[in-house]
């Protein structure tokens, strides 16, 4: 089993009323990373942290970056590839979104981890579920690579025994 750690970045509340821009993925623990970039984006002057993309994002350009997630996928996984977010509700909603768009089907399969719930278990306290991100090496920035690789590096220390 390989962990797929993954980071959406896109405009709109869902993809039925929005846009994925950008993905990272990181597989652990050989700790490969994967970039998709859908659309150009610029930050909104509103709010710094969301993206306004340049254009709409064509079905070719979904097509090609999809297969090559796939591609990747299928490199960088033994066994199933288990999707890990820290936010799945989110994050998992694009990629199934683009794989079915494109592919028509989802490798990944139908559901998700959460980080945050993995950390509460071991610290035996749910309460504490975002206490974890104190874990990340690599600051969590937008930048969707960085911020998977931030989280595989948090889970990591997890399993390391830090709290």
């Amino acid at each position: 089993m390989t962990l797929i750690f993954v980071d959406c970045e896109a405009w709109g509340g869902s993809p039925a009323t929005g846009d994925l821009t950008e993905f990272g993925a990181v597989a652990y623990p050989s700790m490969h990373t994967f970039h998709g970039v859908l659309v150009k984006t610029e930050p909104d002057p509103a709010n710094p942290v969301c993206p306004l993309p340049k254009a709409k994002c064509s079905d070719a350009v979904r097509y090609t970056v999809f297969l090559a997630f796939l591609k990747w996928l299928e490199e960088n996984s033994e066994g199933p590839p288990v999707f890990i977010s820290d936010n799945p509700a989110f994050d998992w909603q694009w990629i199934n979104d683009g794989f079915w768009r494109s592919l028509g089907f989802n490798p990944m399969g139908h559901s998700a981890r959460r980080i945050g719930d993995f950390y509460a278990g071991l610290v035996g306290d749910f309460s504490k579920a975002s206490k974890w991100k104190k874990l990340r090496i690599t600051k969590h920035d937008h930048n969707p690579v960085h911020d998977a690789i931030g989280n595989a590096e948090a889970f990591r220390r997890m399993l390391a025994g830090e709290r």
